[in-house]
């Protein structure tokens, strides 16, 4: 009986046991696309999905075209970031390009050869690079160190290898190099010529083999110096006594002649060096060649034959130079500021020059070619449209080629004002780079605007075609059936998404708009999505009149931050800046719409800004207050309005702040008093410490992030006993480090060297904490986070960095630390203290070497701080490393007890581990870095991770995995198709057991 049941069961169950099967089935498949699985490096087809990269050069301040022979079009450029780089000519990308590093910079750049880009850098290193590839041919390192250095291209062979060799002149010595090998043929002191002779200026004379030194001797007598190029000897030496009373400022040499400028900038000496046993000097009032003139003169140098520039307040003037008599006449007045380029050689005798002169608008510019003998040909001129918010150009390089009429044609690269650099030709532009980026001096992240119509700040296409498109190759890809065409158009289409580039806010909060200030005044606003330029402005109240200082940017503030929900409210940014240079220059402010891009309002101040504070109280219009700190301790409130000083007065009580002075070694606490007037009002010094100056110095300062979320203020430990974090957001962390080499690691010797970390109290100037760690030195860096401190420096004894954490716990609430406790309530957790109450703060510490110095150091934030955090570290690589917390946490032991190991601590060992997957940056290098900025996202998982240098990279890191999202490469096609099937199955398998059911009952 029991065989006839079972037997009916399975053949009544048969259907029911297919079913079931099949959704176990599908159960299974839909696991498989939700599930996350455990993965320790990206795929082929995630590279570029929530990353970018983008590469910079800086400001070009030299340049070099290549364009002769059948290879690629090429310029060399150097830039004031000391990089030097090979630029396609067509397209304007970077062919190979090399940091020299900070302290290097390029003095001069030239191609040596036809195949050397050869380089002179810090006054005395002198480099040949290989033209199509970079690589470093050979170095020389030469005896003058001096700024004012310069490299010739001679067009003479001297020691007889058939290459024109180099020339060096600077600090009083002409060195003659080998352009092949980097040999040094002969050198010329000229520092014995003359009593106190320093050659500024030189001339070459080619076909004599000669070359000419030009310099003051004292500050009465104009000397020349004739050396043979050949040998080094030096051949001739005459001086000229200078007119009583004619202080000198500028020195050219043109063609033959010497022109020189007073201090004054009123008269000008003039004279031919060449020819004559004798120099016979001219003094020509500046009047007397321009009527008009207004302002001082200074000279600019064309590198011509026989004309020079003189250029006023707002006027420019060019001057011709008579080679036999060195008289001076007017030969072309500009009423404007102009750019003029270089001297380009078209034949021997025959050489033309740029000028550039902008027109109605800074976007239009008149672009001239002249000949510069005799200063009539004009052989081209066009009338070009820049691109809008460049500002005026700068510099101009000029480059010719031939047509196919067998005429010139002219191209010329220009630098413009926010450090952007174009290539000009044919009245057209034919790239740009914004090369600005490469200089950024503060980033801040913005919400987009919420979805609806007329939000967008810019339109992107998404067709149902391309959406069933990449369904359609995900599914194939899932499914294994892609080919490597497939594969490619798939890549193609991640990397395109068109959710990824909308301009407008997504629900998970990974879209923004990254604002970045950079150092030529210009604001640039990226999307978070590719990085492309959503918008720029070259900020108006930032910008210079002509011969006058520069304002220089400083720091980027967010001013307004409307609520999620506000619609018709843009993010507002404010721009510090100064109106000179120097920290004693006045300050200016400019206010700029996140959205639009568009300066609100400017203001400039009669006071310098020595410190901004922003403070945690928002007016009607959701504006945050702020501090400016002038240069006599007094606070300026803004804005300016009685709602704001309203609010202030009823919070000013409240309110202290502290000032660091590395220079003097001190540290000040002040607090609001009286209000002295509208909205100004007078400090108090209140508590101040001072680091004795012979034994410690001022490393650096970290205060916590001032947005940063702590999720609980409490950590349960194995044994269910609470530590209670202490979460002062009034402490500053210092540390100092004893005075000598410590710029350079392991010069110092270790029983000289030390390092003192102190948490101080910024409120009542008490040092909670402090620490000595003997025998280290500097460079320091540190961050602080939550109630933890981690630095990082150099330890002469083991000759290996370490970083070393602390983490700091209130142990006045050491009655109250149970679970049960802080569970029922009788602990208040959220219960404020005061900074005048004396602390009981337990502090643990645990020191770990580390394998790399350290450029920058930051930490990973979440919307709620409940995932684990991340230190980013910046390395000496320039990469940016990813360390979990757990392996800085001062309580791992050798052996962790059960209890231990249930929390999570790690068993401890003496250095930290860097796996290759720990760089966010992959196999990217950001040259020069300088920063980091990680934000959160709305979903509490990921954290927005963007670093800066000469290069941009931002992405997306999860430090405990996206435990709260699915991730953008889910298949949501091939999950819709199992709910097909899935259905579908039910219905048969309905149907099958309808019919299996009658077919049983007429039996």
């Amino acid at each position: 009986m029991r065989m006839q049941i079972m037997m009916r069961l399975s053949r009544d169950g048969a259907p029911a046991f297919g079913l079931l099967l099949l959704l176990v089935l599908s159960m299974l498949m839909l696991l498989g696309c939700i599930w996350p699985q455990p993965c320790n490096a990206l795929y082929e087809d995630q590279v570029g999905m929530w990353d970018w990269y983008q590469q910079y050069i800086g400001k070009v301040t030299h340049a070099v075209f290549q364009t002769q022979g059948t290879g690629r079009k090429r310029v060399l450029v150097a830039t004031d970031e000391n990089v030097i780089a090979s630029l396609n000519l067509r397209k304007g990308e970077i062919l190979w390009r090399h940091a020299l590093g900070e302290t290097e910079s390029i003095n001069a750049l030239e191609i040596a050869a036809g195949k050397y880009a050869v380089t002179l850098s810090a006054g005395c290193n002198l480099r040949a690079w290989n033209l199509p590839d970079g690589t470093l041919i050979w170095e020389t390192h030469l005896q003058t160190a001096a700024s004012a250095v310069k490299l010739l291209i001679l067009s003479t062979d001297i020691n007889n290898d058939r290459t024109n060799d180099l020339l060096v002149v600077g600090g009083g010595l002409v060195q003659a190099i080998s352009s092949v090998d980097g040999r040094l043929l002969w050198t010329a002191d000229l520092a014995d010529v003359g009593g106190g002779f320093l050659p500024q200026e030189t001339s070459v004379a080619d076909k004599e083999h000669k070359l000419y030194a030009l310099g003051f001797v004292g500050s009465s007598k104009l000397g020349v110096a004739e050396i043979d190029l050949s040998t080094g000897a030096k051949t001739q030496y005459k001086e000229a006594e200078l007119p009583e009373g004619f202080p000198i400022s500028d020195l050219l040499a043109v063609g033959e002649s010497v022109v020189a400028l007073d201090l004054a900038g009123s008269s000008i000496v003039s004279g031919t060096f060449t020819g004559k046993e004798k120099i016979t000097l001219e003094l020509t009032p500046v009047s007397s060649i321009y009527h008009d003139v207004s302002g001082n003169a200074q000279l600019l140098s064309l590198k011509a034959r026989g004309v020079f520039v003189i250029s006023f307040k707002d006027e420019v003037i060019v001057v011709g130079v008579d080679s036999e008599t060195g008289k001076l006449d007017l030969v072309e007045k500009f009423n404007q500021p102009i750019a003029i380029s270089n001297t380009l050689a078209l034949s021997d005798e025959k050489q033309a020059i740029a000028l550039v002169q902008h027109m109605d608008s800074d976007q239009t510019i008149l672009l001239r070619v002249i000949i510069t003998d005799g200063w009539k040909d004009e052989i081209a001129k066009d009338v070009i449209k820049l691109e809008p918010q460049r500002g005026l150009l700068q510099t101009i390089f000029l480059n010719s080629y031939t047509r196919t009429d067998k005429s010139h044609g002219f191209r010329a690269l220009v630098v413009a004002e926010d450090d952007s650099l174009s290539l000009l030709q044919q009245g057209e532009v034919v790239w740009s780079r914004e090369d600005g980026l490469a200089s950024i001096l503060d980033a801040r992240m913005a919400e987009l605007p919420l979805e609806r119509a007329g939000v967008s700040v810019a339109q992107v296409e998404h067709s149902l075609e391309e959406w069933l498109k990449g369904h359609v190759l995900r599914l194939k890809s899932t499914l294994m059936l892609a080919s490597a065409e497939d594969v490619v158009a798939l890549q193609a289409v991640r990397l395109k998404n068109a959710e990824k580039t909308k301009m407008t806010r997504d629900h998970n909060g990974f879209r923004k708009l990254i604002i970045l200030l950079t150092k030529s005044g210009k604001l640039f606003a990226l999307h978070s999505g590719d990085g492309h330029v959503v918008w720029s402005l070259l900020i108006p109240a930032l910008r210079s009149e002509h011969r006058t200082p520069k304002p220089e940017p400083v720091k980027l503030l967010p001013w307004r931050k409307p609520h999620q929900h506000a619609l018709d409210d843009s993010p507002v940014f404010l721009v510090v800046g100064r109106l000179g240079p120097g920290p004693n220059a006045p300050g200016v402010l400019s206010w700029v719409d996140a959205y639009s891009g568009r300066e609100l309002h400017s203001l400039k101040l009669t006071y310098p800004i020595k410190q901004v504070l922003p403070l945690p109280i928002l007016d009607s219009l959701e504006q945050r207050l702020h501090l400016f700190v002038d240069g006599e301790t007094n606070v300026h409130l803004f804005p300016n309005t009685a709602e704001s000083l309203s609010l202030f007065n009823n919070q000013s009580q409240n309110v202290y702040f502290y000032d660091v002075n590395k220079d003097e070694g001190v540290i000040k606490g002040f607090r609001i008093t009286d209000h002295i007037e509208d909205f100004v009002f007078s400090t108090r010094l209140l508590w101040s410490v001072v680091f004795p100056s012979d034994s410690e110095a001022i490393a650096t300062t970290a205060t916590r992030n001032s947005d940063e979320v702590v999720h609980t203020q409490a950590k349960v430990l194995g044994d269910r006993n609470v530590l209670f974090k202490y979460l002062n957001k009034n402490i500053v962390f210092v540390t100092t480090v004893a005075p000598g080499p410590s710029s350079k690691v392991g010069l110092a010797a270790p029983e000289d060297s030390w390092l003192v970390a102190y948490l101080i109290d910024t409120i009542t100037g008490q040092v909670l904490h402090r620490v000595t760690h003997q025998d280290v030195q500097g460079p320091v860096h540190a961050v602080l986070s939550e109630n933890w401190v981690i630095y990082h420096y150099f330890n002469l004894r083991a000759h290996r960095y370490e970083l070393t954490v602390m983490e700091f716990y209130d142990n006045s609430r050491a009655e109250t630390k149970g679970v049960l406790q802080y569970i029922i309530g009788r602990h208040n957790a959220s219960a404020p203290f005061s900074s005048y109450t004396y602390p009981n703060i337990d502090v643990k510490s645990q020191s770990y070497f580390f394998t790399s110095s350290v450029k920058k150091m930051a930490v990973t934030m979440t919307a709620r701080g409940i995932t684990s955090r991340q230190l980013l570290i910046g390395t000496n690589c320039d990469q940016v490393l990813a360390l979990d917390k757990r392996f800085l946490d001062p309580r791992r032991s050798i052996n962790p007890t059960a209890m231990e190991r249930e929390e999570g601590i790690l068993p401890l060992t003496d250095g930290l581990p860097i796996y290759p997957q720990s760089y966010v940056t992959h196999s990217y290098r950001l040259e020069g870095l300088r920063g980091i900025l990680s934000v959160p996202a709305r979903l509490e998982s990921p954290s927005l991770v963007f670093a800066y240098g000469l290069d941009l990279f931002y992405t997306r890191l999860a430090p405990s995995r996206t435990y709260d999202s699915l991730t953008e490469d889910f298949s949501y096609a091939l999950l819709l198709i199992t709910m097909i099937v899935l259905v579908v199955a039910i219905g048969v398998s309905w149907v099958m057991s309808k019919r299996k059911e009658l077919a049983d009952k007429w039996k």
